[in-house]
């Protein structure tokens, strides 16, 4: 079998090639769903990926495999001028992995920014999120402290959320050491992380605690039993559809969790009044596109200062799709300019 660099080496050549090639190799045209034009190179991706298993038909274990493949063919490369540390926190359960990643040229005034990878709380790992954090430390001139939460089935909810909470709480306690102000936190994580970034902001509300400094939610899964018309529109998206949504629902909640829970389904909270600045990110292709859009909305008519942005032709899952789809890794560097802006207060 071919390595891992060779198999990348090709995937990257053969997502070169005119989009027009890309449409034929993929089996037909233009894909137009829903008002939008899906990127000629997730439309090839998608039609490489109907060769493979589904992955809801896959152990968790081996859905992990998948995954961590799949990432390492389309992924670009770190940002360069970047230091990346691996390092534990303290949490719930033990000891949980992290990665900082420090730029070399870094504003001292920036806040920490806590990240937590997307996966639906069954996959991923720093891996998935590797390469975007770095372009968020790079082009935000900021440190990023990404979280190895723990998954589900394993530790079922809210066991990943309660990491992700208790890595901020200790982030927030030694941002010195990554070179940000006292005290000076951001929170923020793309799919499941950014319902857990989208909850963490919640529960410090509830807690008293004071708010981060800047909330970045990329794609966030913020309501696990919505109905939205994107589930249908999306419902067979490539990579995350309506019944991988549901696989991952399955292995998170235990019997006794109500998915109108704000903690799993951060949509349902009433009053996001006072919740910290925030950037919402979604993708045009994405059946949580909806939902992303929807509490972005209810955070402004909240009064929370705030900015939406929606890729319409890229898919879920984009941040990881950084070496193989340039429209993709142009997507990542405008959403860290976005941070950018955020920490200098530029968000009304």
């Amino acid at each position: 079998m071919a390595s891992v660099a060779t198999q990348r080496f090709i995937a990257h050549k053969l997502l070169s090639l005119p989009s027009p090639i890309l449409r034929l190799m993929s089996g037909g045209g233009v894909v137009y769903q829903g008002g939008r034009t899906l990127d000629p190179r997730i439309q090839f991706l998608a039609a490489q990926g109907r060769n493979a298993p589904p992955m809801q038909t896959l152990s968790p274990e081996a859905a992990r495999q998948a995954n961590d493949a799949g990432v390492a063919l389309v992924t670009g490369a770190p940002e360069p001028g970047v230091r990346i540390e691996n390092l534990t926190v303290d949490g719930p359960g033990g000891a949980i992995p992290a990665r900082a990643y420090r730029p070399e040229v870094q504003d001292p005034a920036a806040p920490l920014m806590v990240y937590a990878h997307m996966g639906g709380g069954v996959i991923g790992s720093l891996e998935t999120s590797h390469v975007f954090c770095s372009i968020i430390a790079k082009c935000a001139r900021a440190p990023i402290l990404s979280v190895d939460y723990r998954l589900a089935p394993e530790h079922r909810f809210p066991a990943g959320l309660e990491d992700v909470l208790a890595a901020y709480r200790w982030a927030r306690e030694n941002t010195e050491r990554f070179g940000a102000p006292k005290g000076l936190v951001a929170i923020g994580g793309d799919s499941m992380g950014g319902g857990f970034a989208a909850a963490v902001c919640q529960a410090l509300k509830k807690a008293g605690e004071p708010q981060p400094a800047l909330q970045l939610l990329v794609y966030p899964w913020v309501d696990v039993a919505c109905e939205s018309a994107s589930m249908t529109i999306y419902g067979d998206a490539y990579p995350l559809n309506r019944p991988l949504l549901d696989w991952f629902a399955g292995h998170l909640m235990g019997p006794e969790d109500n998915p109108a829970d704000p903690r799993l389904s951060p949509l349902a909270e009433k009053n996001l009044k006072g919740l910290a600045p925030a950037i919402v990110v979604t993708a045009g292709f994405d059946p949580l596109v909806d939902q992303g859009e929807a509490y972005a909305r209810k955070l402004k008519e909240a009064g929370v200062p705030m900015v939406y942005r929606c890729y319409d032709s890229l898919s879920h899952g984009f941040t990881a799709f950084t070496g193989a789809v340039p429209c993709a890794d142009t997507a990542c560097r405008e959403i860290a300019g976005l941070v950018r802006e955020g920490f200098e207060g530029r968000i009304a």
